[in-house]
């Protein structure tokens, strides 16, 4: 067997250890007894009134895309067939809870612009949730990062190549009060080869009242 070809077998093995740990991983994001409560979006406790439950996670590698759950409505993911390669971002209404619009951005090969465009777009009081999946640094620039900053993200700016991040910010947000979660991508500290580990995240959002931001 030529060198090529023994390279390209051991990518595929490779590649099917990394799809059969991630289901397994993911297959459920309950932390409590089967037979004990179950709260909203699979949190490990229930959220206050007046606030939103949600729970998040980046994609894994290149293999499973990332998923936002929130108030038990499954907003993004693989199933529903609406996350791909890049950011992913929801849109919902902070006073409803009601989504408003999902979209992904691919920022290997994509146009940032369509991203640039996107953010601009996004209406004063709108919460918004992002997801990376395999590689979401590679075409932002300063003008994306810094509208993603004005959301609230704190780690925006350190996002680098094939990191994985979540993040759940707001338009027009006044105190940067983020839930946001940041993974270097590091060859020596890796779960799967080029890429790290995904990261997970679970809240309750505040319900948006006049007198928030």
């Amino acid at each position: 067997m030529g060198v090529g070809i023994l390279k390209q077998v051991l990518a595929a093995i490779l590649m099917v250890l990394i799809t059969f740990l991630a289901f397994r991983k993911t297959m459920d994001w309950s932390t409590t007894d089967p037979e004990g409560p179950s709260y909203k979006c699979d949190l490990s406790r229930p959220c206050p009134p007046e606030s939103f439950a949600f729970k998040m996670k980046s994609g894994i590698a290149n293999v499973l895309g990332p998923k936002i759950c929130l108030e038990d409505n499954i907003l993004m993911s693989g199933v529903r067939n609406n996350v791909g390669r890049g950011l992913n971002i929801a849109l919902v209404n902070r006073s409803t809870g009601i989504p408003i619009k999902t979209a992904y951005f691919d920022m290997w090969a994509g146009d940032v612009k369509l991203l640039i465009n996107f953010l601009k777009s996004i209406e004063e009081g709108t919460l918004v949730m992002m997801a990376t999946f395999d590689e979401s640094s590679t075409k932002l620039n300063e003008e994306a990062r810094k509208l993603i900053s004005d959301l609230g993200s704190l780690s925006i700016n350190k996002l680098g190549l094939r990191d994985n991040w979540i993040f759940v910010g707001a338009k027009g947000i006044k105190r940067k009060r983020p839930f946001e979660q940041h993974l270097v991508n590091n060859a020596d500290t890796n779960k799967y080869e080029a890429w790290p580990d995904f990261v997970e995240m679970e809240g309750c959002i505040q319900i948006r009242t006049d007198q928030d931001a």
